[in-house]
C-alpha cells in the first residue's frame, strides 16, 4: 500500500483517496515571467515522479498544475521591457514547455491559467465576505482576516502569536491586522484590471490556487504539491481561503519537496548562483540532470553542483552499459520478478527514487554478470516508471560528456564520432595484417581520449569513459 508523507500531520500515512481509483491533485506551477530554475526543474520532475507512479499503480489519476500568469513581477518585467503581459507570458510558457519536455516531463491533464479563471476567484472571495472572514480596507484591496479562521498555522506549525511578533507593521497599511493577506488588489494607474463588485483590480496570489484547484477537482482533493517554500504563507492561505469559504476539508494530502542548494548554500540571485534549466542543459544531458534530481529523495535538500552532476552522468552511464545491445520498444514491469517487488515497494514508501533507482542498479549488476532478455525489458520498464532509460544505450554512452567551465560546456578533445569510427576502423585493418603494436597503439590513444572500446565477435563497440 502507498504511503505519504503528509506535511498537514507530519507523519506518513496510508493513502486513502476519497473516492478510489479516482484521485486529484494539484500542484502550485510556474509564475511565467523568466526563465525556469532548478528549484523549478526539481519541481517539475517530483510530481511527474509522483503523477507516474500513480498511474502504474492503476489510480485514474487528474493531474493540475497551474500557471500564474498576472502578478507583480510580471507587470513590472513587462513594463521594463516595453511589452504587453501577454507576449511576455506567451513568451516564458513556451520555454517552460521546452524546460519540461526537455527533462521527460509529462503534461499535466490541465495546466489553467490564473487569468481565465478571476470569475471564479471573485465568486470565492465574496463567499468569504459573506461568511465575514473577508473585508474592503479603506485603500481599496479586500483582505483576509487571519484571527477569524480557526486553525490557521496547522500546516506550517506556526501560532498566531509567533507570527504576529516576526511580523513588521506596513507603513500606510489599510489591513485591520498585519497578519491579514490580500485577496483581491485595487487597481494602480497602468496596472491590468478587472472590474469587480470592489472596483476595478486584480486577484491576489493565493487566491489563484484555491479557485482553480476548487474549479477542476472539487471543494476537497486528495492532494496538494509544491515547493518547500510554498508551505508558508501561500498553502496555508489556500486552506484559509478555501475552507473558510466552503466549509469543507480542503486538501488531504500536503506533500512538499525540499530545496535546491548550490555547493551548499541556498541557490539565490543575490548570492549568484541561480541556474537556469536551459543553461545547465547546454552542459548536461537532460536525461543527467532527470537523474540527478531523482536519486535524491523528494523531501531531503538536494545539493547541486558540477561534481555531483559528473557523478550522477557517469552512475547513468553504468545503467546505460548494462542495456548495451538490449533492443528498444515498450516494456511492462513484471510485478512477480523479484526487482520488481523491491521497486514497488520503494515507491510505495513516500515515492523513494532513491531506493528505486538502487533496484535499478541492482538488475544491472546482475545484467552485466548474465545476459538475459527478461532482465533487460524488466530494467527499461521500472526504468521508464522513472521517466529514464529509453534510449538506444549506444546513444547515451557516445555522447559528448560536459566540461566544467568550458563556454559551450561539451568537449570531445577532437574525438568526434566520425574520426572514432575511423580510427577503429584502422585499428581492424591493423589487426588482420597481424600488426598488433600499431592496433594496440590506436586502442591506447583512443583510451587517452577517454574512449573505451570493448571487442567481440560481433565487431567493436566503443563508449565515452
Amino acid at each position: 500500500m502507498l504511503h505519504i508523507f503528509n506535511t498537514l500531520t507530519r507523519a506518513k500515512q496510508a493513502f486513502a483517496p476519497l473516492a478510489p481509483p479516482a484521485v486529484g491533485m494539484y500542484v502550485c506551477g510556474m509564475t511565467v515571467y523568466d526563465y525556469c530554475h532548478l528549484g523549478h526543474a526539481r519541481v517539475l520532475i517530483v510530481f511527474d515522479l509522483v503523477q507516474r507512479w500513480l498511474r502504474a499503480s492503476g489510480y485514474q489519476l487528474t493531474y493540475v498544475r497551474n500557471i500564474t500568469d498576472i502578478d507583480d513581477k510580471i507587470i513590472r518585467r513587462a513594463v521594463e521591457n516595453k511589452e504587453t503581459i501577454a507576449e511576455l507570458t506567451g513568451r516564458f510558457i513556451g520555454y517552460m514547455d521546452e524546460d519540461a519536455a526537455a527533462l521527460g516531463v509529462q503534461k499535466p491533464d490541465f495546466e489553467p491559467r490564473a487569468t481565465d479563471y478571476v470569475d471564479e476567484m471573485q465568486a470565492m472571495i465574496g463567499q468569504l465576505q459573506e461568511k465575514g472572514l473577508a473585508y474592503q480596507a479603506t485603500d481599496g484591496d479586500v483582505n483576509f482576516s487571519v484571527r477569524r479562521f480557526p486553525g490557521y498555522g496547522r500546516l506550517s506549525g506556526k501560532s498566531l502569536d509567533d507570527l504576529r511578533a516576526g511580523e513588521r507593521v506596513e507603513i500606510g497599511s489599510a489591513k485591520q491586522d498585519p497578519l491579514d493577506f490580500v485577496l483581491w488588489k485595487h487597481a494602480k494607474e497602468g496596472e491590468p484590471f478587472w472590474k469587480s463588485p470592489w472596483g476595478n483590480g486584480r486577484p491576489g496570489w493565493h487566491i489563484e490556487c484555491s479557485a482553480m484547484g476548487t474549479k477542476l477537482l472539487g471543494m476537497h482533493f486528495d492532494i496538494h504539491g509544491g515547493g518547500q517554500d510554498l508551505q508558508f504563507p501561500h498553502h496555508e492561505n489556500e486552506i484559509a481561503q478555501s475552507e473558510g469559504a466552503t466549509g469543507q476539508t480542503f486538501v488531504n494530502y500536503w506533500m512538499h519537496n525540499g530545496f535546491v542548494r548550490v555547493d551548499d548554500e541556498k541557490m539565490s540571485k543575490s548570492l549568484g548562483n541561480f541556474f537556469a534549466i536551459r543553461d545547465v542543459l547546454k552542459r548536461y544531458d537532460a536525461e543527467v540532470v532527470r537523474f540527478f534530481v531523482t536519486r535524491a529523495h523528494y523531501r531531503s535538500p538536494l545539493n547541486y553542483s558540477d561534481q555531483h552532476l559528473d557523478d550522477a552522468r557517469a552512475s547513468l552511464g553504468r545503467l546505460y552499459t548494462a542495456l548495451k545491445g538490449a533492443p528498444l520498444g515498450p516494456c511492462e514491469p513484471d510485478w512477480n520478478e523479484v526487482h520488481g517487488q523491491r521497486f514497488r515497494a520503494a515507491m510505495d514508501d513516500d515515492f523513494n527514487s532513491p531506493g528505486a533507482v538502487a533496484v535499478l542498479f541492482e538488475l544491472a549488476n546482475e545484467l552485466n554478470r548474465a545476459r538475459s532478455p527478461e532482465l533487460e525489458r524488466q530494467l527499461r520498464a521500472l526504468g521508464g516508471l522513472l521517466g529514464l532509460l529509453q534510449r538506444n544505450a549506444l546513444q547515451y554512452l557516445q555522447a559528448v560528456p560536459a566540461v566544467a567551465g568550458t563556454e559551450s560546456g561539451i568537449a570531445d578533445g577532437g574525438y568526434t564520432a566520425e574520426k572514432i569510427e575511423a580510427l577503429i576502423a584502422q585499428r581492424v585493418a591493423a589487426k588482420k595484417g597481424r600488426d598488433f603494436k600499431a592496433a594496440d597503439a590506436i586502442r591506447d590513444e583512443l583510451a587517452a581520449a577517454g574512449i573505451v572500446l570493448e571487442d567481440s565477435k560481433d565487431g567493436t563497440l566503443w563508449r565515452r569513459a
